[in-house]
């Protein structure tokens, strides 16, 4: 079992930027891939950018890229979302997920593929 702990969500004017972070506990020796998620009433949750547990491979959602970058940290069992340029399209709740990875260079894209989540952490972004 992995337990997912998201923070660093909150209120934010357009333009401006916010770390999301991803504090993994539990079973975390084993390679997981990750991914951070966002929802907004009434829409399916979708995929805002993925990682392998390299850290090497990475997937953006398109209207993230250039704007959001996703990073971890293995030693600290953290992934990592910088968020800047912020617009207030991207106000949502965020979750991050995790799941086993048949490899190191593996991510992921499909919320259904996780087999964790975190509670989620709020970002709102006022324009």
């Amino acid at each position: 079992q992995v337990q997912l702990v998201e923070s660093g969500g909150g209120l934010v004017q357009a333009g401006g930027s916010l770390r999301l972070s991803c504090a993994a506990s539990g079973r975390t020796s084993s390679v997981y891939a990750t991914g951070w998620f966002r929802q907004t009433p009434g829409k399916e949750r979708e995929l805002v950018a993925a990682i392998s547990w390299s850290g090497v491979n990475k997937r953006y959602v398109d209207s993230v890229k250039g704007r959001f970058t996703i990073s971890r940290d293995n030693a600290k069992n953290t992934v990592f979302l910088q968020m800047d340029s912020l617009k207030s399209e991207d106000t949502a709740a965020y979750f991050c997920a995790a799941r086993p990875a048949a490899s190191g260079s593996d991510y992921y894209v499909l919320a259904r593929s996780y087999n964790y989540w975190g509670q989620g952490t709020q970002v709102t972004v006022s324009s």
